[in-house]
Order: structure tokens, then C-alpha cells, then sequence
């Protein structure tokens, strides 16, 4: 408030006389007034009124703005959207790219923009370079359905936008970036994923030919045997399951009526390879009342995902499920997956050539083995199977010398800490048995697959879970002193090892125990 003027503080009781109406009209016990000590004081302004602010004023503020010192940008990688990390990805206002969220499998996400027609072997190549994998083979897009327990690996020819096109918008469906060992196995292995006892008779077209070389041939012409056996099939909208015999053809997938008769008349065609997808069923039983673990499904690839549109099936195994969704994708993509199998195993040797490359895969590719046990110096190994040998052989060695200096009394304990397996990427601390299942079972159940955990029922001990034949296996391993040390054994102590690490490192070559080498770490990847 301001006053024009000299002024002086009055107080009034509350007791005074009011006019009513007045536009003083006291609220309080009492009240302070404002006098002015001048006679004829001029008119109080009235203030908060709005001023004009001409055009020459504000010529006049743009100047003093522009004449005034420039304050260098302490950050500008930051405010830079050409430098930034989140505008400089940003496409250019002219491209037609679309944005699209990848996980990995520790739930953390990654954006990125892709094209129209970008495949997922595109996407999974963009995503090792961005966080750069060391291994560039075997990656793969899974599309996850949480909610439903539906996933499925992309084929490396789809287009990621078109699949993400057939998904509904309010559902929970997401891209998860993995590993997957098992998307070409059955090219490699074929008797493993096709057993004789599914293939069905009337395969059996060249006169002279067994099971093995018909699979053969027909694999390497991008088809596969039609396949035969009992399923369980859940009813639509009731928990209960029934049995039944299938066969998948060329033509479609069918029932028998009557048992396992394969006649016209009993025959009830089921769904037409075409326009479906095959998915593999996380926690059947909880989620659909399943018989069994081994639980597959099959719905139609151009609709969005929706519980009265599936098929839900159930297998007696891992190796009859495994078989059905092999046949499924071979009767549907034929010559399209071998392929991409072959682009996959020359996919190496082009990232070798490519600009893409890391330093490291350079400097490897420059190595060659050396072999100095002669008296004239060393020489060049020219012969391979020479090198694996000496590689081999120097392994042995290095062992051998790494337990005796950890043998000698005064060993320094932090020289190799007992907790180095916590960095190792086959390390996935105490997870579960059935984690443990799951994890081997989404990348791929490949002979030689493994991971280490700590062991839920003994104290201080770890698990090795090893995939063998399609199935997981799990193998305690126990610390045990020896000399006033502590190792590690597999085998009631007849073979010791001063840590995980080596002992890893060990099976890697040998076998031991084991019924195959350690091949393929189970990893996650943080994009």
C-alpha cells in the first residue's frame, strides 16, 4: 500500500459509531487508519494498472541484451542437439523411420529407430554394436507376451514393425533382446530333434533311404517329414484337457477322431500352417491347468493376441515339444530358414570385413600359434589341428602351474580371491532350479549350455545346470579342504579346484563328469 504524503497512526475503539452501509465496516476489535499530516494532499495513484510498453522500449531492451557480455554454455555436449545423446538420435525431420523399445532380459530398455522394413536380424546386429557384445552370433528378438506366458523367437527374416503391428495396444507385449543357440540346432542335429518314433510312415517315399538321410535331404531342401503323436489339447473356455492324435502336414495340421487312424473320414483339420505362429508356454500349469511343463501353442499370426484365439497344446517331453515347434517353422518358412542359417553362419566373417568390427576381433585375427620347444627358436604352426593341440597343451600347463603357486604356504589370498566367479558372466547367483531351467531353456536348449548358481539346500555349495540331449541337468559342486585349503570338487574330491573359474575353465576342454564340454555360457546382456 502506498500513501501520497506525511502520515500519522490513529486507533479506534471498536466500540465506534458506524454508518451502515459504510464501506469501512470493522471486522476486528480494532482498527488502524492512515491520516494525512498535509491538507489538500493530492489524490492516492492507483496502482496495478497496466503500462504500455511501446515498440521503442522494447528496441531499447534488445539492444541492451545483445550489447551485453556473452556467458559461454559450460555443458554444451548437453544442450547441443546435434551432441546430444537423446536429440541427437532423433532422426531427420524428412526420414520415415519409426522408434521402437527393446528389453533386455534384467528389464531395462533401449530405444531405437528403425526402418519400415528393418528384419530382426537387422535390429538384433544394431543392438550388439550399441552395447558392445563381444559376441556378435546367436542373438535374437523374443516377442513376449507377460501376461499370457506366450514367447516366441522372431525369425531373422520378419519385420519387426510388422509383428509389433499385429500386437493390441492395451496388452503388455514387449521385444527382449537374448540369446538363442537353438534357432538353426536342428540343421546340425536332426536325429535329435526328429525322432523316428514321430515321423510318420507315409514320409517314407524313397525305397532304401532311412530316417536319418530322409531328414536329411529333406532339410536341406527347406522342408521337413510330417510329423505324428499324442497331444493334449485345452478345451476353449474350460480348464479341462483332452488327448488326442495329431499329424502336421504340408497342408495343415489335423486330428484323429478315432485313436491314431489316419483315414480321409476321421481326419478333422485343426489350422492352416499359413497364417499361424507357434509359441512356447511359460508356467502352463499355474497359468492354464496344463498336464505338463511342456506346453505349446499356436494362433493366428495376423490378429492380436487373444485367449479365445489359442490353441493350447501340451507334449509328454521337452524333445516332443521341441519337435512339433521344429516342424511348425519348417513347414511355414521352408526354404527361408536354411536360408538363414547359412547367412547366419557367414554373418561372422562379413562383421570381420565391416567397419563394425572392434579393435579386439582385429588384433585376434592378426594372432598366430607358436611353437618354441625347439633348440632353433620358435616357429609357425601352420597345421591346425596342431594349434588346437598345443593350445590344449598349454592350457594343461598353465594349470598346473597356477595350482602349485596357489599351493605354496606363503600365498597371498588376494592375489585370486574365492570370489571371483561373482564377475563371470556364467555366474547368476541364487537363482532358483526352475529359473535356472527357464534361462537355459530360452537361449537355447543346446548340447554343452550352461550356468553356475549357488545352491538353495546346501550351505556353501554352487550348482553347475548343464543342458544335455534337451534336457537340463544339475551337478552340485562341494568345497572341501585339503591341506589346510579350501577347493572345489565335483567328484567326492578326486579332481580339486581352487575356484570356479578354473573349474570351468577346465571343462571347457575336458569333460570329466560331465557328459559334454562347457560350450555356451548362459548370459544376460544390459542394453
Amino acid at each position: 500500500m502506498e500513501v501520497a504524503g506525511s502520515w500519522t497512526e490513529v486507533f479506534e475503539a471498536s466500540e465506534r459509531n458506524e454508518t451502515p452501509g459504510a464501506a469501512e465496516t470493522l471486522l476486528g476489535s480494532s482498527t488502524l487508519t492512515l491520516a494525512p499530516l498535509v491538507a489538500n494532499a493530492p489524490p492516492s495513484l492507483h496502482r496495478s494498472q497496466p503500462i504500455l510498453i511501446t515498440s521503442s522500449r522494447m528496441k531499447g531492451v534488445d539492444s541492451f541484451c545483445a550489447s551485453g557480455p556473452s556467458i559461454p554454455n559450460p555443458f554444451p555436449e548437453l544442450c547441443s542437439p546435434s551432441k546430444s545423446p537423446v536429440m541427437g538420435s532423433l532422426p531427420p525431420p524428412s526420414s520415415d523411420k519409426h522408434l521402437i523399445k527393446v528389453y533386455s532380459e534384467d528389464s531395462h530398455s533401449r530405444s531405437v529407430w528403425v526402418s519400415p522394413g528393418a528384419t530382426a536380424r537387422d535390429v538384433c546386429h544394431m543392438l550388439v554394436q550399441k552395447a558392445h557384445c563381444s559376441d556378435q552370433e546367436n542373438w535374437a528378438l523374443l516377442e513376449l507376451h507377460p501376461s499370457l506366458g506366450l514367447e516366441r523367437s522372431l525369425e531373422d527374416h520378419e519385420a519387426v514393425l510388422e509383428v509389433q503391428a499385429t500386437w493390441s495396444l492395451k496388452g503388455d507385449t514387449r521385444l527382449v533382446f537374448c540369446k538363442n543357440y537353438a534357432k538353426y540346432e536342428f540343421f546340425r542335429k536332426p536325429m535329435l530333434f526328429f525322432p523316428e518314433s514321430m515321423i510318420s510312415d507315409s514320409a517314407d517315399v524313397s525305397k532304401g533311404m532311412t530316417s536319418s538321410q530322409l531328414i536329411q535331404n529333406l532339410l536341406r531342401s527347406g522342408t521337413c517329414p510330417e510329423i505324428q503323436g499324442f497331444l493334449h489339447v485345452k478345451e476353449p473356455s474350460r480348464k479341462s484337457w483332452k488327448k488326442f492324435y495329431f499329424f502336421l502336414r504340408r497342408s495343415g495340421l489335423y486330428c484323429s477322431t478315432k485313436g491314431s487312424s489316419k483315414e480321409p473320414r476321421h481326419l478333422q483339420y485343426v489350422a492352416d500352417l499359413e497364417d499361424l505362429n507357434v509359441y512356447t508356454v511359460v508356467n502352463s500349469r499355474k497359468l492354464y491347468g496344463a498336464p505338463a511343463d511342456f506346453t505349446f501353442c499356436i494362433k493366428p499370426s495376423r490378429n492380436p493376441v487373444r485367449v479365445q484365439d489359442l490353441k493350447i497344446l501340451c507334449a509328454e517331453n521337452e524333445q516332443t515339444r521341441t519337435c512339433w515347434t521344429s516342424a511348425f517353422r519348417l513347414f511355414k518358412y521352408g526354404k527361408q530358414l536354411q536360408c538363414n542359417y547359412q547367412l547366419s553362419k557367414s554373418a561372422p566373417r562379413v562383421l570381420e570385413g565391416s567397419n563394425l568390427n572392434d579393435s579386439k576381433s582385429k588384433s585376434e585375427a592378426s594372432l598366430v600359434a607358436m611353437d618354441f620347444s625347439g633348440k632353433s627358436g620358435g616357429r609357425v604352426i601352420q597345421n591346425p589341428t596342431e594349434a588346437q593341440s598345443a593350445e590344449r597343451e598349454e592350457g594343461q600347463a598353465w594349470r598346473r602351474r597356477e595350482a602349485l603357486r596357489c599351493s605354496l604356504p606363503n600365498l597371498n589370498s588376494g592375489a585370486r580371491p574365492s570370489s571371483i566367479h561373482k564377475t563371470q558372466p556364467w555366474f547368476h547367483g541364487g537363482v532358483s532350479r526352475k529359473e535356472a531351467q527357464r534361462l537355459i531353456e530360452k537361449q537355447g536348449l543346446v548340447d554343452g549350455m550352461f550356468l553356475i548358481r549357488e545352491s538353495q539346500q546346501h550351505a556353501q555349495c554352487f550348482v553347475l545346470s548343464l543342458c544335455y540331449k534337451l534336457k537340463t541337468k544339475h551337478y552340485l559342486v562341494i568345497p572341501c579342504e585339503d591341506g589346510g585349503r579350501k577347493y572345489f570338487t565335483m567328484d567326492d574330491g578326486l579332481t580339486l579346484f581352487i575356484d570356479l573359474l578354473q573349474l570351468v575353465e577346465f571343462h571347457q576342454i575336458n569333460k570329466g563328469i560331465l557328459p559334454v564340454c562347457l560350450k555356451h555360457p548362459c548370459v544376460c546382456v544390459a542394453l
